[in-house]
């Protein structure tokens, strides 16, 4: 069998380590099909890999460690058995359409479901519980130990741990007093963008709007969502009015990368509508954190906002996380055919204000 060590890790040696740098270490290694030792907090732990990127190798590293094998899906976990002889391919199958009978989930199988969604990818995870201390398995294997509390305070401490590292100015087609700043999270992952727009006075509410990254409506011009009208306007809108700010977040999908996005158009395709898709594939209806944008605000010295959005959770959120919604501006957008029910459903699911 080919060798799964990496790196051998205890928790002697990732105490002195940041949450962010513990989960995104796990990160890279269950998107190589690495498992994970995820330890719960009533003492027991689980082996962990991703039903995405689990190989055959891996999952007779389960088997020989763990009892108790079973394929957990979703975000309210239902779990499944998996069979002994089942392959990499067979976890897949049932991950991408779950059927078949369901056990009761154990302790730590939302956290191992959490975990493999950090990582963006379909929240399916293989998982075996521990008949023994974790300790000698992590020498034996190579294998990085993590705990529930490190999974499930990951969001939060990244919101805290965004660091500015550049910027410059770029004259816009709608807006030519811009600078972009680039703000890079210690995860490592893809920056996160504040365009400023002129010069705004961080003595009164600024006019801001808080984007995530669509990659297919941003970029390519998709009619399947109105997210490139949204971006383009606000920029327009923010220049007519002398100036303010867009944060331009990188969660594409509503969190769940681009991906699991195309996943979600595929099921949408059978007329199920864009927040059904999401619960389908074992996501939230909305996976973002709007803690990021949080933070941006407060390294730009912008204590309050007038919002341009039609999205309530964006609202509350800010709020939570300590930024003043002072007004929210209407932001809406004609529809076409390819959009329509797709923002009907935001209106009557999500309860945009459109």
């Amino acid at each position: 069998m080919p060798s799964l060590a990496f790196r051998i890790d205890d928790p002697s040696r990732t105490t002195g380590h940041s949450i962010v740098r513990v989960i995104e270490r796990a990160i890279g290694d269950l998107r190589r099909s690495v498992p994970v030792i995820l330890t719960v907090t009533d003492g027991h732990s689980l082996l962990v890999v991703p039903a995405e990127t689990a190989t055959d190798a891996a999952l007779t590293l389960l088997r020989r460690h763990g009892q108790r094998v079973r394929l957990v899906v979703g975000t309210e976990p239902r779990a499944l058995p998996v069979p002994e002889r089942a392959s990499a391919d067979w976890v897949l199958a049932r991950a991408e359409e779950v059927a078949g009978p369901s056990l009761e989930p154990q302790p730590g199988d939302a956290d191992a479901v959490t975990l493999v969604k950090h990582a963006r990818l379909l929240p399916s995870a293989v998982v075996a519980t521990l008949t023994q201390d974790p300790a000698p398995i992590t020498a034996a294997e190579g294998l990085l130990l993590i705990t529930a509390e490190q999974v499930q305070d990951f969001k939060l401490a990244l919101a805290n741990a965004l660091v500015r590292v550049s910027e410059a100015r770029v004259p816009l087609k709608h807006a030519e007093d811009t600078r972009i700043i680039a703000f890079r999270p210690t995860d490592g992952d893809d920056e996160h963008l504040a365009i400023v727009i002129g010069t705004p006075d961080p003595t009164e509410p600024v006019l801001a709007r808080v984007h995530s990254s669509c990659v297919t409506g941003d970029v390519l011009g998709s009619l399947r969502c109105d997210c490139g009208e949204q971006l383009q306007g606000a920029v327009a809108t923010i220049a007519a009015a002398g100036g303010g700010v867009v944060l331009y977040l990188n969660q594409e999908g509503r969190g769940i990368g681009i991906a699991n996005k195309l996943r979600a158009y595929r099921i949408q395709d059978t007329g199920v509508d864009t927040v059904d898709a999401n619960l389908a594939l074992g996501f939230e209806a909305d996976e973002r954190d709007y803690g990021l944008a949080a933070a941006m605000l407060r390294d730009l010295g912008y204590a309050s906002v007038r919002l341009l959005t039609n999205n309530p959770e964006k609202l509350a959120q800010l709020a939570r996380h300590g930024v003043t919604v002072v007004e929210r501006v209407a932001h809406s957008f004609e529809e076409n055919v390819h959009n329509a029910a797709y923002l009907d459903a935001k209106r009557k699911k999500s309860g945009h204000m459109i």
